[in-house]
This record gives structure tokens, sequence and C-alpha cells, in this order.
């Protein structure tokens, strides 16, 4: 069975909402092994997990089980990668002790498949496009620019009532792919006014 690395670590910890150093530990423990290729964004190469990644981190987190020794969470990645439907069914990793994934996680993964989905058909990056800065295909609005909007009160039905030629799947996969993916570099502005 072919493995495809679908996500990045961040979008994986952004998606399962767990903190960034709990995939990158997994990572370090084998729990499972990500796929190092070339990045979608300008830079050095990008290290992409399965999109079950998701489900894997959302069901510990939500069962909160993330104390589980590695050879356990090695046993529940595993049954995991090993399921061929889309419903995931429940995981037993120890003698009566299972883990419902479909219950736990089930909303986290419609979100990251909607999301890979999105980010594949909406986000692009091109040099002579804002520099490279990631944007919303066939605009120049960058994916920042939206989580800065959100963030600053704007809602996504304003932002798709002002800009009625792009899809709302488009500025959700924005958001989602400007926290994940934040700017690099000094602020700009005059980060002193802030301060205090």
């Amino acid at each position: 069975m072919a493995v495809h690395a679908d996500l990045t670590i961040m979008e994986t910890a952004v998606l399962a909402e767990v903190p960034k150093s709990a995939v990158e530990k997994a990572v370090e423990n084998k729990v499972f092994r990500p796929v190092s290729r070339a990045a979608r964004i300008k830079g050095s190469g990008t290290k992409y997990v399965p999109l079950r990644a998701v489900a894997y981190f959302a069901s510990l987190r939500s069962a909160e089980l993330s104390y589980l020794p590695i050879k356990v969470k090695k046993i529940i990645w595993a049954s995991l990668m090993r399921q061929q439907a889309l419903v995931l069914a429940p995981v037993e990793f120890a003698p009566g002790a299972s883990l419902d994934v479909e219950r736990l996680a089930a909303n986290h993964m419609e979100t990251a498949e909607r999301y890979k989905a999105a980010r594949d058909a909406y986000i692009v990056t091109d040099e002579n496009i804002l520099g490279g800065t990631p944007v919303l295909r066939g605009t120049r609005i960058s994916v920042y620019s939206v989580l800065g909007r959100l963030q600053h009160g704007d809602t996504l039905d304003e932002l798709v009532r002002d800009n009625p030629d792009i899809p709302r799947e488009a500025f959700e996969a924005a958001e989602i792919f400007a926290r994940a993916h934040p700017m690099r570099g000094r602020p700009s502005g005059r980060p002193w006014h802030n301060a205090a």
C-alpha cells in the first residue's frame, strides 16, 4: 500500500489541534516517518506526513491518551495505516482497550480532507506574484492578508461577499495555510507602538 504524504508537520498540528512539538516528537520517536520532498513554499525541502496523522493526533488528544507508551502509539498508527476504508474503524491497542477513531476524529478528518483539496486547488506560490508569497489562485490576495482580516474581526462571509468570484473553501484553506506556514523574518510596521 503506497503511503501518500499529504500534509506538512505544521499543517497536521494545526488541523489536529495539537502542538507542533507533539508531531515532531512522534517523528523523533519513529511512530511514523515523514517523507521529505520539494516544498510548495520557496525554501528548503519540507517534511510531509499522511493525512491520517490528523486522525491519529486528534484521537489521542480527544481521548486524553498522549501519555501512552511509544510502543502502543506505534500499534495505533500501524492499525490506522492498514485500514483501507474512508470510515476509520476502532483501533484495538491492548486486550480490551480500543480507540474509537471515527467518533473522536471524524470532524478533524473532514476538515483535513477539505483543506488539502482546497489548498491544492486554490493556493499558489509564484515568484512573479508578491515575490513568491502564497496567494489565492488568479489573485494577488495573500493567505496572510486573509488571516489578518479574520483575526481583526472580519468573517468568512464578509470575505466571500467582498470577493464573489472566490469560493469560501479558498478562504478557509488560506486561513489554515497561513497559520501553518507563518511568515518569516521581522514583523513589519512599528512593533514598538504595541509594546508596553
